[in-house]
Formats: structure tokens, sequence, C-alpha cells
């Protein structure tokens, strides 16, 4: 150990995360995962440790500066946390001292992984099949969450990927799995379902948000299509996901440039399997980014939006708003934002400061949509 575990953490940041009081850049599932690790870590020749969804840079950067890992392999499905980990990685003197890369290539040869648990099963059976295929046959992969939000159903699932997965105790609210014995095989990702009441097929990878369902949110926004900026020449669907707001558009109305952002790379991934199954590959550009900031400002007239409401576990709003302030920026003066969000949280007045003179188009107990015109 080149440095103690309390003074290494206490270095770390979220930025340029959200920042709130209750939202912190190490938690107890990535001290867990470290300790679980240890033995093994120790064990790792260069490029033989890799991570998975680290969130801030806490497990990439433990492993090298306690354990003395070489060459760590980091795969992060949002690219805030990927820009987190490089603030965290100059801060802390360790740049350099990890790749940056793809999930499908993040562990090939691995023989140890740590992955911070998703939420989404088919997130982590995403994870589980691409590490079976390509690591190496002895691999240990530890996947750490909260109890709380760890179920029976995560040992079923790494356990069709792998012969051997055990529980470790609890400690700090925090449990271990632990998985050996690679089966490797064919990823069954992208999934992909048609709906043919909206003449859609949609795709997704694992840690997509819906999966290859249609929320009701989305599905509310779709509904009011027709009404959507009828002048607008470019759109843009800010925090994509699968993309079926943004295949929507692109086919309905063939005039329309329709651009697609989120930060997620299983989300871009996602729209592009979506644009692709619908045979809108064409005309529909994707990129990923975060709020929108490769967006020229004033090159848009109409942004189609819902935003998510949860960072992590807690229920705060400031990722709704930076969203709203990144559509304030690309929108021209006279462009629409519409926007689909839970009824309780009220976002009409922020709308109106960031963007622009609001309405309300549709308001159930659940959810309100509303359109926004740029000043």
């Amino acid at each position: 150990m080149t440095t103690s575990a309390p003074d290494f953490f206490g270095q770390l940041r979220r930025a340029p995360d959200v920042e709130a009081p209750e939202l912190v850049a190490v938690d107890a599932t990535d001290r867990l995962l470290l300790d679980e690790a240890a033995a093994a870590l120790a064990l790792c020749g260069p490029g033989e440790v890799a991570v998975v969804d680290d969130s801030y840079g806490a497990l990439t950067l433990g492993a090298v500066a306690l354990h003395g890992a070489r060459d760590v392999r980091v795969a992060q499905d949002l690219l805030v946390g990927e820009r987190a980990l490089a603030r965290n990685a100059e801060r802390t003197g360790l740049a350099g001292t990890y790749r940056s890369l793809p999930l499908d290539e993040v562990a090939v040869g691995a023989r140890v992984v740590l992955v911070q648990a998703p939420k989404a099963l088919d997130a982590l059976r995403e994870i589980a099949e691409r590490i079976a295929d390509v690591a190496a046959p002895d691999v240990t992969v530890l996947v750490g969450g909260r109890v709380k939000h760890m179920t029976h159903a995560m040992n079923d699932v790494l356990g069709a990927s792998f012969t051997d997965v055990s529980a470790t105790l609890a400690r700090q609210k925090s449990r271990v799995l632990v998985a050996r014995g690679p089966r490797p095989g064919t990823s069954s990702f992208p999934r992909r379902q048609e709906h043919p009441d909206l003449g859609l097929t949609v795709c997704a990878h694992g840690a997509a948000f819906a999966g290859t369902k249609i929320d009701i949110g989305t599905r509310a926004l779709l509904g009011r299509l027709p009404a959507m900026a009828p002048e607008a020449a470019v759109a843009l669907d800010l925090g994509s996901g699968t993309g079926v707001l943004a295949a929507a558009l692109a086919s309905a109305r063939p005039e329309l440039r329709v651009l697609a952002a989120d930060q997620s790379a299983a989300a871009v991934a996602s729209t592009s399997a979506t644009a692709a199954a619908n045979g809108l590959a064409d005309r529909l550009q994707v990129i990923r980014d975060d709020a929108a900031e490769t967006v020229p400002a004033g090159s848009v007239d109409l942004v189609v939006c819902n935003p998510p409401f949860h960072v992590g576990a807690a229920v705060v709003t400031t990722a709704a708003d930076r969203l709203f302030a990144a559509a304030a920026r690309v929108l021209r003066p006279g462009g629409e934002l519409w926007t689909v969000y839970n009824s309780a949280l009220r976002y009409k007045p922020t709308l109106t400061r960031l963007v622009g003179p609001t309405r309300v188009a549709e308001q159930t107990p659940k959810f309100t949509v509303t359109v926004s015109t740029r000043r």
C-alpha cells in the first residue's frame, strides 16, 4: 500500500456530477469490494484487473493506490463517471494508471473484475455475459452493492454465466457476490421488441432505462408529437434512452433533422440500434455527451426530454435542472422544449425561469407534460 485508505478516499470528489449533501463520491460498497478483492489483486499482473461501472473512480484508483494494481482497465456507462475518474486521477497523482474501454473489451484476459452492481438485472446480465466471454479462465468477479438493493435473482443472473456464485458477509449494509468459472457464450444484447401500436421496433442494451418497453412518461410525449413545433427543421431528443422519441420524430416527420444525445454508453448504443432497426440510421444522429454540450447554442428548434428525477437512490431535481438549462442553451429564440415529469415535482416554475414561458399541455395525478418557449 502506498497510502492509507481514509487519506486516499478523502481526496475523491463527485465533480462534475451532481453534488448534494446526501450524495457521496465513495461509499461502503467501494470499500468492501476493495477489501474483499485484496488477496486476488495482489496476484494480478499489469492489465489483469478490470473495473465495471466505477461511479467516481474509487475502485479503479483504489486498486492502484491501495493494492498495487497496474494498467487497470475500466468501463463506465456514464460519461460523467469517466470525467470524475479522470479528475480524481489528476487530483491523486494517478493519471495514466488506467485505460477506459467499452464494456465488450474491458475484461479481455482479466483475472479480477470489480463491479458496482447496477440496479437493473438486465444490466448485470449483460455485464456478466461480456465478462464470461472474454476473461481469463481463472477470473474472479466481485459484484458489490447495498444489501437493500441486492436480490437472489442477481445470484441467478450471475449463475447463468459462471459455474460458482457465492456471497460474502454483509458489512455496513453492503454485500459482495463472488463469481468464478466463466461460461463463455454469445451476448443476448441488444434486446429487441416490436411495438405495432407505434410502428416502432425498440432495441435496448442492459443498462438502458425501461429496456425494450416504453415507459408511460415517454408515451405521454409521443401522444403530443403532432403538436410539437410544426415548423421545426432540427430536433433534439435530450437524454435519449433507447431512442424512442427520436425514432418516432424521424419516422413521423421526414423533413426533420433529428439528433439524439445521452451520456450513457448503453443508451447511445441502444438508440443507434433502434434507429437501425427502424431504417432511420441515415436520418438520426446519435451522440454521447453530457447535457448536450457538443450541440451548438441556438441550433435547435425543438427539444424533447423525459428527464431523470433520481441520482442513484436519491430523489433530487438537479439532474433535470441541468437538462432544462441545456435545452435553453441549444434552442433558438421561439424554439420549444417539450418535457414530461412526475407531477409531484412541479417543475413548471423552474422551466419558466430557465427556458421561458411554460404551459401545461397535459396533466394527470402521475405525470405532467409541458411546453416551454425559448425567450
